[in-house]
């Protein structure tokens, strides 16, 4: 669904307050004045309100429902909504840690935890696609409000691996970057050797018996606190392998983005795996290629010079 409009120069606040108005949606532009909404009923209906205030203010607006031919792909457009939800994430997690560092001091920070929660639930209505980054906020304001009022951990005890059976439908959210092309790797590798695995829309899946979920939003596996999903699955499944270990240091460092273990093959395995992610779109040879990588990092940590 489209809005494309042409606003006014006066009043000079319109354009700011409309392009607001739109960011609010989940909007992206396409072009200038020409913005996107994935196609529902209640994508028409706010860009009908949105449209109503630009032509009240003596601008020109019009809805289109619209299919790409040539140039602009579906997936580029998605791309497009995931980049923005992205950015939100990533600002949340930079404020949960913020607020971390806080609570490590004695600051009491209840407010500011709870604006954070009704911050991420304001950007999950409108993360179309299930953009990556949910899971680290959602896992950093738990272990916050855990802080403020603990409760029971529903993880299990540490070092206590699970008795699953082999053959599992193990499911992720689809366009699977760093850490679920790891995760994956490491569960068919380590934890299931006939693990299935199946990419799904985050957003409201519900799983079907025999199916277990990772590094997605409720996943029996996902983000805990600062780690990553794959740091999580060494632990739960006591992985005790020092290649492994710092494998999951690389994978931290590029997924959390916040530098703490610094190992030097970081940076040339994240561009590997961005240079695969740029070139295929299709999860299934995503993770194929992938998993060479990880298999290949797996192997020079186990060398004894290294």
């Amino acid at each position: 669904m489209l809005l494309i409009h042409a606003i006014p120069p006066k009043p000079n606040y319109l354009r700011v307050k409309i392009g607001r108005r739109l960011a609010g949606l989940g909007s992206v532009a396409i072009k200038n004045s020409v913005y996107a909404l994935p196609n529902s009923e209640d994508a028409l209906e706010d860009f009908q309100w949105v449209a109503r205030e630009i032509v009240e203010a003596q601008g020109e607006a019009s809805i289109v429902e619209a299919r790409f031919v040539d140039g602009l792909r579906d997936d580029l457009v998605e791309a497009l909504f995931q980049s923005a939800r992205e950015t939100d994430y990533a600002a949340l997690t930079g404020e949960a840690q913020r607020l971390q560092a806080e609570v490590v001091k004695g600051a009491g920070v209840a407010s500011e935890v709870t604006r954070l929660r009704k911050r991420l639930s304001e950007v999950v209505a409108i993360d179309f696609f299930g953009a990556n980054g949910r899971e680290a906020v959602e896992a950093l304001l738990t272990e916050l409000e855990e802080c403020m009022e603990p409760s029971p951990r529903k993880a299990q005890t540490p070092g206590t691996r699970p008795n699953l059976s082999p053959g599992r439908t193990w499911v992720t959210r689809k366009g699977i970057k760093v850490d679920r092309i790891a995760s994956a790797w490491l569960i068919r590798n380590f934890i299931d050797r006939e693990a299935v695995f199946k990419f799904v829309l985050g957003q409201g899946y519900q799983p079907a018996p025999n199916e277990l979920r990772f590094d997605m939003f409720e996943a029996e596996y996902t983000h805990e606190g600062d780690r990553c999903t794959f740091e999580v699955l060494l632990q739960r499944f006591a992985l005790d392998d020092t290649a492994l270990q710092l494998v999951g240091e690389v994978i931290h460092d590029i997924d959390l983005k916040d530098g703490k273990f610094a190992r030097p093959e970081t940076a040339g395995i994240e561009s590997l795996i961005g240079g695969l992610v740029a070139a295929v779109a299709d999860d299934e040879t995503r993770l194929a290629q992938g998993s060479i990588f990880f298999s290949s990092l797996h192997e020079h940590f186990k060398r004894p010079s290294r």
